[in-house]
């Protein structure tokens, strides 16, 4: 298990990333990238927990994923079943877990700003946090080619992974208005969204 995980976490991380998946009784799964997750957490019917990673994600988001499904572990174990699943009983827990890892050792020293700013108060997904989002982007080994909606001047057509075609309006407070093309339904967008540019 050990030398698996080295190959997708950061060096000083393996070890205690190991102690806590040794102590917390948990089947780790290492999963072909799924487009809409990085990872999830579930409890399977003999009662044995699995927490599903995607093993395309780079090291600093898998260390991030994988701390985030244990929380939800470790939350439900402490509170009961009947907590919310990103509800303040998940966070505390998920900002306790990722605490010891928050450090030059395990993180890039640019990386350290943003991820103490994140875990503040953690959202559902560290996609959400777009400052975040785009600075671990950079750590990815395949760049991307496609774009992020911000970039996209607005009236852009742009396409998103199951295919289908927005026309990006105006910024909200955080997010983008963004029409779907085919049924002019608006739809809202996190700035670091990645689409494909049909036409600018």
């Amino acid at each position: 298990m050990q030398q698996t995980l080295a190959k997708y976490l950061p060096e000083t991380a393996v070890m205690p990333c190991f102690e806590l998946i040794r102590s917390s009784h948990v089947h780790l799964k290492i999963v072909n990238e799924r487009v809409t997750r990085h990872g999830d957490y579930r409890r399977r019917q003999d009662g044995n927990h699995q927490i599903t990673v995607n093993a395309s994600l780079n090291k600093y988001r898998f260390l991030i994923t994988l701390i985030h499904e244990i929380a939800h572990l470790v939350a439900f174990e402490k509170y009961g079943r009947n907590i919310k699943p990103h509800g303040l009983e998940w966070k505390r827990t998920f900002q306790y877990l990722m605490l010891p890892f928050i450090r030059p050792e395990v993180f890039p020293s640019q990386l350290l700003p943003l991820l103490a700013r994140h875990f503040k108060n953690p959202k559902a997904s560290s996609s959400t946090d777009a400052h975040l989002s785009i600075a671990l982007k950079q750590y990815d080994e395949q760049q991307s080619e496609k774009s992020y909606v911000y970039e996209l001047p607005i009236g852009s057509v742009f396409r998103i992974y199951n295919g289908k075609l927005f026309k990006k309006g105006n910024k909200r407070t955080k997010r983008y208005e963004c029409a779907e093309i085919s049924t002019g339904k608006m739809f809202l967008f996190q700035p670091n969204a990645e689409v494909e540019l049909i036409k600018s």
